[in-house]
């Protein structure tokens, strides 16, 4: 609707994961390194986290349009099945030819023949599994047992898990360690800085084909204080900011307009939980500093309050 009248080819903050529109802070730019490394190394595993709407999935497509030519995928995008579908799934990807008799043996079988094919042909397999905090302990323990597929000298089939925080907290469990040792590499994907957000924008803004500056600077930290450098929420406020200015007839996005359309889409809260959760819990810890200071005031040896409030994890 909005795109003609600002002179766009295109909506510029579509949520989809168009590789185009990737925005490589250095941040994004360390994951994709990590994320290449684990498709040029035999071996191993590879996990990149980060929050919901951090840019996993769109780094994941970026890597994909620069897979070298003698590499193989297969990328599983629900990995929420049963060790047998999971099997089923990585050779329909690789193009495996599967016998009627499906068993887990005959599937584990059929893809070590295929990888030890590959293999003498100079050819290298990667298995890329987004979501991968949906992943059941059976799944998981099948993935670890899928290195043992090796000659004397490499793995045949690198292994790369991209997934939320959870995914962290599983496999540091105690009785995930002998998956935990095999992770060759680990990057946590964190949210935009307020610069990068910025840049963000802009850089979305240019590759859609604006000529000029829409956003005005106030609202572009506006959409940093909203969004606390989530892309996801950057793109939702952002296009909703544009189709508002659209609907007043407006050129320019101010800051009243992103405050505005913050408030149509999350309702009266105008920050998503996610930040919410996080500006509780620092409003939660000044709280306590500022009694337990009032207290200090009083009372110098009031050290053992904080060390009490410590002990009882309430800081």
């Amino acid at each position: 609707m909005y795109t003609q009248f600002f002179g766009l080819n295109e909506k510029p903050f579509s949520i989809t994961p168009d590789p185009r529109y990737l925005y490589l802070s250095q941040k994004h730019t360390d994951a994709l390194a990590h994320l290449v490394y684990g498709i040029s190394e035999s071996g191993g595993f590879i996990q990149l986290t980060g929050e919901v709407g951090t840019g996993k999935t769109t780094l994941v497509r970026s890597l994909l349009e620069q897979i070298p030519e003698e590499v193989d995928i297969a990328l599983i995008l629900n990995p929420q099945v049963t060790t047998k579908d999971f099997l089923i799934t990585i050779c329909e990807e690789l193009d495996i030819e599967l016998s009627k008799e499906n068993t887990i043996k005959t599937l584990i079988d059929q893809l070590s023949s295929y990888l030890l094919d590959s293999h003498s042909k100079g050819r290298r397999t990667v298995l890329i599994v987004d979501e991968a905090q949906n992943l059941n302990r059976n799944v998981l323990e099948q993935v670890r047992l899928l290195t043992n597929l090796e000659t004397s000298r490499q793995k045949l089939l690198q292994i790369i898990f991209i997934g939320q925080p959870e995914l962290r907290e599983t496999i540091n469990k105690r009785n995930m360690r002998q998956l935990s040792q095999r992770i060759t590499g680990r990057y946590h994907l964190d949210p935009l800085s307020k610069k990068d957000v910025l840049q963000y924008i802009k850089h979305r803004m240019k590759i859609a084909g604006a000529m000029g500056e829409i956003f005005k600077y106030s609202s572009l930290k506006e959409i940093y204080r909203l969004s606390q450098g989530i892309p996801r929420i950057i793109n939702v406020l952002c296009d909703h900011a544009l189709l508002a200015a659209y609907t007043e007839e407006v050129r320019v996005v101010d800051k009243s307009l992103v405050r505005k359309s913050a408030k149509e889409i999350y309702g009266n809260n105008e920050r998503p939980s996610y930040t919410n959760t996080i500006f509780s819990s620092v409003a939660l810890i000044g709280i306590f500093l500022i009694i337990f200071g009032l207290i200090k005031a009083l009372d110098p040896d009031a050290i053992w309050i904080l060390e009490k409030l410590s002990y009882f994890n309430i800081l």
